[in-house]
C-alpha cells in the first residue's frame, strides 16, 4: 500500500506523539508498504528512516516549547502532489493548521482517511489560564476529527470520552512498548553513583515535558513528602520544557538529566525505583509503559495508560483522579518500603511482557487496508451505476 501520514511533530523532537507516530511510520515501512510522511521543516537533521520518504512543508516555533514546530496550511501543495501519486489511504496524526489543511485535501479528493487523538488540548488551557476557550478548542476538534473515517485513540475509555463529546467515530489503536530497549537489565550502577546515591537510596524518576500541563506541583510536593521520611532520597528528572528554568532555579537539590533517548533513556529508567506520574492531561501516557518495562512501580492517576495496565497494589498504585493526598501518600508508603518497591517492580515488568508493538502495527494496517478496499468498492459501485 501506498500510505501518506502527516504529522506536525517527529523525531528527533522528544514528545509521545513524535515517537508513537514515528513507530507507526517504522513498522509500516517493515512491513513493506510505501510510507510518505508530511511533516513541517525542522531545526534539527533527523536520520533518514528506510522505506519513509519525506516531505516537508513550511512550519513555525510552537510558543512556550523551543524546538518544537508546528505546520503551516499547505492544502493545495498536497492537493496537487496526491493527484500525482495518490495514496490508498492517509493517517493525520496531528490537529494543527497542516492536519486541518492536510484533512480537508484528502476529503476533497476522495482518498480514504484516518485521524488520530493524542493530546488533551481542550485541557491544556486552564493550565495557561485560557480556561475559557475550552469549549471552543472543543468544538474545533470535534469538527477536526468527524471528518475522519476513523479517530484512532489508545483506550477505550478514551474513546467513550471522546463519544460524548461528539466524535462518534473513535476507535480503539492499543499501545505497547518495546520491551527489549526498556528492561530491569539496563539498571547502571555507575550512573546511580553519579546521582550521588547507592544500592539502597530511593530514586524517584520524572521523564516528560516539564510543563504546568503535567501537574509538576503536586510532584513536587509528593517528592517533599517522601524526603520527610527518607531524606536521603532523590529527584531525577529526564526532559524540558517552559517550566524546567523555573523549577531548576526553586529546586537545586532536584537533578535534571536533560532529554534523554534510546538506550539513554532506558538506563535512566531502570536506574531508578519508583515512577510517580501526576498528569491529568494524557490521553495515553508512554512514560507509564516504558517506566513498568523497566522494573519501576507507578503511582498514577486511574487515566490513560494507568487505567488500562496499573493494579493497585500489585505494580503500583492508581489512584482516582484528583485526590492528590491519596497520591502523596501513596508515594511515600512505597518509598519507604523498599522491599515493596522491589516486589511490585518485578509485577510491573512481568505485566508488560505480552505487549506487542509488532501487533499494534498489524492492526494499523488492516485499518487502513479496510479503508482502502471500501474506498475502491465504492468507487467501482459508483461507476457501475454511471
Amino acid at each position: 500500500m501506498r500510505i501518506g501520514i502527516v504529522t506536525e511533530t517527529y523525531p528527533p523532537e522528544i514528545n509521545g506523539v513524535a515517537l508513537t507516530v514515528h513507530s507507526l511510520a517504522a513498522g509500516l515501512a517493515r512491513r513493506g508498504h510505501s510510507v510518505e510522511l508530511i511533516r513541517p521543516h525542522q531545526l534539527q537533521a533527523s536520520a533518514d528512516e528506510p522505506g519513509v520518504d519525506v516531505i516537508e512543508v513550511r512550519g513555525g516555533a510552537l510558543p512556550r516549547y523551543p524546538g518544537l514546530r508546528f505546520g503551516l496550511p499547505a492544502g493545495r501543495t498536497l492537493a496537487r502532489h496526491w493527484k500525482q501519486h495518490r495514496p490508498d489511504a492517509i493517517y493525520v496524526a496531528t490537529e494543527g493548521p497542516l492536519g486541518w489543511s492536510a484533512m480537508r485535501a484528502a476529503v476533497r479528493l476522495g482518498i480514504p482517511l484516518t485521524s488520530g487523538f493524542h493530546t488533551r488540548f481542550d485541557s491544556y488551557a486552564d493550565h495557561y489560564g485560557v480556561g475559557w476557550l475550552t469549549p471552543l478548542v472543543r468544538g474545533y476538534l470535534r469538527r477536526f476529527h468527524q471528518r475522519a473515517s476513523a479517530t484512532l485513540v489508545p483506550t477505550e475509555a478514551l474513546a467513550q470520552e471522546l463519544r460524548r463529546m461528539g466524535i462518534s467515530k473513535a476507535r480503539l489503536l492499543p499501545r505497547a512498548v518495546d520491551t527489549q530497549l526498556f528492561h530491569p537489565r539496563r539498571r547502571d550502577a555507575g550512573l546511580r553513583a553519579a546521582w550521588g546515591v547507592d544500592a539502597t537510596t530511593p530514586v524517584v524518576l520524572y521523564v516528560g515535558r516539564i510543563a504546568p500541563e503535567k501537574n509538576l506541583e503536586l510532584a513536587v510536593q509528593a517528592f517533599h513528602a517522601i524526603r520527610q521520611q527518607v531524606p536521603l532520597a532523590r529527584y531525577v528528572w529526564v526532559g524540558d520544557g517552559p517550566a524546567r528554568a523555573a523549577l531548576e532555579a526553586a529546586h537545586p537539590d532536584f537533578i535534571f538529566a536533560g532529554v534523554q533517548r534510546g538506550e539513554q533513556l532506558a538506563r535512566h529508567f531502570a536506574s531508578a525505583d519508583l515512577f510517580p506520574f501526576p498528569s491529568l492531561s494524557e490521553t495515553f501516557g508512554n512514560v507509564i509503559l516504558e517506566a513498568m518495562a523497566s522494573g519501576l512501580p507507578v503511582i498514577a492517576y486511574a487515566e490513560g495508560a494507568a487505567r488500562e495496565h496499573l493494579v493497585d497494589g500489585v505494580n503500583g498504585h492508581c489512584i482516582e483522579s484528583g485526590h492528590a493526598s491519596a497520591f502523596i501518600e501513596a508515594c511515600v508508603r512505597l518509598a519507604g518500603n523498599p522491599a515493596l518497591i522491589r516486589h511490585m517492580g518485578r509485577a510491573a515488568h512481568a505485566g508488560m511482557a505480552g505487549l506487542s508493538p509488532d501487533a499494534v502495527i498489524r492492526d494499523f494496517e488492516h485499518l487502513l487496508r479496510d479503508m482502502a478496499e471500501e474506498n475502491l468498492h465504492e468507487h467501482a459501485v459508483t461507476a457501475a451505476h454511471a
